[in-house]
């Protein structure tokens, strides 16, 4: 059983928002037929090339065309926030829920081990998984331990959450008629209670994706994140940043990147936003 919510409508900015991570989305996962050339087409010729009608974006140290390369980038760039996010949203939903229905000492003891690994710096702990782990991975599979990574020190939050709102569901009528008729704790809880938690987990979604590729970007920044062949807009920002010396600057290696990651990071909390406010209505007042 769900509850039925009123939820306002979703703001203007948060919609027109959504209709741009569409587009940027669209635009990611269509490159390999919209790019105007391949990911790895090169021109030694054409080398640090600014932008111009031939390279919208330019060009960079091996004549590669900035434009395709920010398109084929944003397929890891989204692909990283996405899973890592379910990552953190299966991860979080399942301890926080159960931590919540239990209540008593077993919640108690859970939640402190919340509270010890929030003390942990958390990406420390992501460089040294990366470090150990993913040092002699294909760059593939190095992938996958980055969503893993990502998304295992993400969970907290949605833990905490989850928990608070199970302990204020658990007491209500429509679960006291489910136990009466004789369901059991987890069909109780992933029947009945877990669907009642789709506003906040779709909220927490939302804002936790931008997280994750800003985390990802840096990561990448630093050359820890995702390697050659792949690109990210991280990855093509390191290389940007590498290209800048006293005698000239090559504005639109970093440009392009970083337009593309603070636009889709600015749509994404502000989608974000509007979400919470919808499903929310009563946090938006006390806001």
């Amino acid at each position: 059983m769900t509850i039925n919510h009123q939820p306002s409508t979703i703001s203007f900015r948060a919609a027109a928002s959504a209709a741009i991570l569409v587009l940027l989305l669209g635009a990611s996962f269509l490159s390999p037929w919209i790019a105007p050339y391949a990911e790895e087409a090169q021109s030694l010729r054409d080398q640090y090339q600014p932008p111009s009608l031939r390279h919208w974006m330019g060009t960079d140290i091996k004549g590669r065309d900035v434009l395709s390369r920010v398109l084929y980038g944003g397929r890891i760039s989204f692909a990283v926030g996405f899973a890592a996010t379910a990552v953190s949203l299966v991860i979080g939903l399942t301890y926080g829920a159960i931590a919540g229905y239990a209540g008593g000492r077993t919640d108690n003891l859970m939640m402190r081990f919340v509270d010890l690994l929030y003390g942990l710096p958390y990406m420390f702990v992501v460089i040294l998984v990366l470090a150990i782990v993913g040092r002699n991975l294909s760059p593939q599979h190095r992938l996958w331990v980055l969503f893993a990574a990502l998304g295992a020190v993400q969970w907290l939050t949605m833990s905490r959450i989850v928990r608070g709102q199970v302990l204020s569901l658990k007491q209500r009528e429509f679960v006291e008629a489910a136990r009466a008729l004789g369901a059991g704790p987890g069909r109780i809880l992933f029947l009945h209670i877990v669907p009642n938690l789709l506003g906040p987990v779709i909220v927490y979604a939302t804002l936790t994706v931008p997280a994750v590729m800003l985390q990802e970007a840096f990561l990448s920044f630093l050359g820890l994140g995702t390697q050659p062949p792949q690109a990210s807009w991280g990855s093509l920002l390191a290389d940007g940043a590498a290209a800048v010396n006293p005698v000239r600057i090559y504005w639109w290696l970093i440009l392009g990147p970083g337009a593309a990651i603070a636009l889709t990071l600015f749509c994404l909390n502000t989608l974000g936003e509007g979400l919470r406010d919808a499903l929310d209505p009563q946090a938006r007042r006390h806001g």
